[in-house]
């Protein structure tokens, strides 16, 4: 049974675009649940008025406190019925063939868990503007090898890959996953998924464009916003502490992550070596010295030891600012 876990929240202005795409797949779902954290608009009202017309069962629940888009995709995942369900968010649109690519994918790959796919990133007016989201956060040919090789937790310790409206998940795996941790920051529910599922070397991709991703300012997660770099002018004027907060940020985000994989007995320790060399990289970097001279030696010692890889594939250009700012 193929399922659909949708989560809305003033979704009605692209939604029906979305379940359009859904109900025109070539293999169909069999049902698709909704959880609603609250909308104001008439996302609701646009949901019911499909659910008269699509083939399959529309499911509405509407919550009565706003849960936030982790447990809201927590509590929808668990209200699924289906063996596989696929992830969905509401203002994106499917390639005709996902479900169809996906469940091929899993028959192929037993072993396998999740699976995920690159998309096509498109304008309110849904026009393609150009990029994919793999190009976006440069998951290139080099990584995807890497994640091939069984590396893929590697991957996402340095950042997050696996977009969850690409996502397809076996239900029988929810059960390791849940329930979603909420007190790190930035590790929403597809990201925590990801990461735990990597782990285990059970989840893989699918190299094509199998959703168009809406990208718009009024979008809760994702890719709205890029991030907006300091320049080097600015960078020998700020406050020292300034440049130091996104640095302890990064290292307690890690250490929160740390933390919460060490606590799940099936995740083997050796794996997460890597993951607590990398916060305690960015705890040094955040406690380095005022002096300057002070700086060079722990500086020196990890580039010689390959730690400033976890700052950035360019280690030499963090090490440098380390030094001089």
């Amino acid at each position: 049974m193929v399922s659909v876990a949708m989560c809305t929240y003033n979704g009605a202005k692209y939604l029906p675009e979305q379940l359009e795409s859904i109900a025109n797949q070539t293999i169909p779902v069999e049902e698709l649940v909704v959880c609603d954290d609250g909308s104001t608009d008439n996302t609701i009202e646009v949901i019911k008025a499909f659910a008269q017309t699509c083939s399959f069962p529309v499911a509405v629940h509407s919550n009565a406190e706003n849960l936030g888009s982790t447990k809201n995709f927590e509590k929808c995942l668990n209200l699924c019925a289906g063996d596989i369900i696929f992830l969905c968010d509401q203002d994106d649109k499917w390639r005709e063939d996902k479900v169809e690519k996906q469940l091929a994918y899993f028959k192929a790959n037993p072993d396998k868990d999740a699976v995920f796919s690159d998309a096509m990133m498109i304008d309110n007016d849904s026009k393609p503007i150009g990029r994919t989201i793999w190009e976006e956060i440069e998951f290139t040919t080099t990584y995807q090898k890497k994640w091939l090789e069984g590396k893929a937790h590697e991957i996402l310790f340095n950042g997050f890959v696996v977009t969850g409206a690409t996502l397809a998940i076996r239900k029988s795996s929810l059960e390791r996953l849940m329930p979603f941790p909420t007190h790190v920051e930035d590790l929403i529910h597809d990201a925590w998924m990801a990461m735990v599922l990597s782990l285990e070397d059970k989840i893989g991709f699918i190299a094509e464009n199998l959703i168009s991703y809406r990208r718009h300012e009024s979008q809760q997660v994702g890719f709205g916003s890029k991030i907006e770099y300091v320049k080097i002018n600015e960078r020998f004027k700020r406050p020292r502490e300034e440049k130091l907060v996104p640095i302890k940020e990064k290292a307690d985000k890690l250490h929160g992550m740390y933390l919460l994989l060490r606590e799940l007995s099936f995740v083997p320790r050796e794996k997460l070596i890597k993951l607590y060399l990398a916060q305690n990289h960015f705890y040094r970097r955040a406690s380095l010295p005022e002096n300057r001279f002070l700086r060079i030696s722990p500086i020196f010692h990890h580039v010689l030891k390959g730690y400033y890889i976890f700052s950035s594939k360019d280690w030499w250009l963090p090490a440098i600012g380390d030094l001089i700012e």
